[in-house]
């Protein structure tokens, strides 16, 4: 490895299921399923409609024994790799490595010690899947949370680091570690002490409980952009108190902004001023809800005026720039063909379909 390696390209490789995590693969985009942990059905449906929308691996919560059944089932049935999230039941854990999953996500603050963690390691390792190693703000070990010599990056990284050197002390090394919480600045200096300690493991990336969409579309893109600019990242979940499809539509724009990974549309629309003589914030969100779940890593513009529309958007694959009435569709900078105002949203995806 070169010395000007990013530092996920220096990263050991895990698979989950068939994705590829680390050693300088994409950074690959998952989500958590919140539907309930005892519904088959419900679990597949919404696994279906995040794996349209670009989702690589999923995660399932097993709040119970009893949900271990379903749990089951979901994993022989799903079309994505499935990592069960288990917390305070070692027991649990062993059971699902042992039923289909993909991955186990363990938290150190309250699995319930070092003697059950090894139960797990042995489980996983049977299986043959990898561990996360999940430390949360919220979720420390209480002897280490009340420390007020260290700053909570300092607690975060302390927590995931020893947990590491245990379980790799014990011989089980397939492992992902994730320190989240929901100050991006704190999650930003915890993951950068994370590269420096352990170089080697592979990173999740994420604010923990960023919010609903405004504020955790933005408070993940703050920190998480920080990271994935510096190469630090090896897969990433952007947490939303929303449907979980948002949160996979959000990785993928935030990749997409970065330059680092390009599934669907981007669209380029102009923020209006006095001389738009259209409904041009109708008409980019029809174009936005007409696109987004095309599988085309195209840049579609949307601009208001005739004159300077395909000029400020020159490098668009297709776009529409707008005027009294009408609209001339172009592309790369050149008209196409020039529509009325009520048919531009249905010529422009005419043209994309063309492309």
């Amino acid at each position: 490895m070169s010395c000007t390696a990013k530092p996920n390209e220096a990263t050991r490789r895990v698979m989950v299921g068939d994705v590829p995590l680390g050693g300088g693969a994409p950074v690959v985009v998952q989500s958590m399923l919140n539907a309930p942990a005892d519904d088959v059905a419900a679990n597949l449906a919404q696994i279906e409609a995040l794996a349209a929308v670009g989702c690589e691996i999923v995660r399932m919560a097993i709040p119970r024994h009893a949900c271990l059944d379903a749990f089951e089932a979901v994993c022989a049935q799903s079309p994505l790799p499935v990592v069960a999230d288990i917390h305070f039941s070692a027991d649990i854990a062993v059971e699902a490595a042992r039923r289909g999953a993909a991955k186990l996500r363990i938290n150190p603050g309250n699995i319930g010690g070092l003697a059950k963690t090894q139960a797990v390691l042995d489980a996983a390792g049977e299986a043959g899947i990898p561990i996360r190693i999940g430390v949360n703000a919220g979720s420390l070990d209480a002897e280490l949370a009340a420390r007020d010599d260290l700053t909570l990056a300092q607690k975060l990284a302390r927590s995931a680091a020893d947990y590491v050197r245990y379980c790799e002390g014990r011989g089980f090394s397939d492992l992902v570690v994730s320190a989240k919480a929901h100050d991006v600045m704190a999650t930003v200096a915890t993951y950068r002490q994370l590269t420096r300690e352990l170089p080697h493991v592979p990173l999740h990336i994420g604010v923990t409980e960023a919010g609903t969409t405004f504020q955790g579309v933005i408070k993940s893109a703050c920190g998480l952009g920080i990271l994935l600019e510096e190469g630090i990242g090896d897969t990433l979940r952007i947490s939303l108190t929303d449907d979980p499809v948002q949160e996979v539509r959000a990785c993928w724009t935030l990749l997409a902004a970065l330059d680092l990974r390009r599934r669907s549309p981007e669209l380029i629309s102009c923020p209006t001023c006095g001389r738009c003589q259209v409904d041009l914030i109708g008409l980019a969100r029809q174009v936005e809800e007409r696109i987004a779940n095309l599988d085309k890593p195209l840049k579609v513009a949307v601009m208001g005026c005739v004159v300077n529309g395909p000029g400020e958007a020159a490098d668009a694959d297709i776009g529409v720039a707008c005027g009294a009435g009408s609209g001339v569709v172009f592309s790369h900078g050149n008209v196409v063909r020039k529509v009325e105002e009520n048919d531009i949203v249905d010529a422009l995806m005419e043209e994309i379909g063309r492309l």
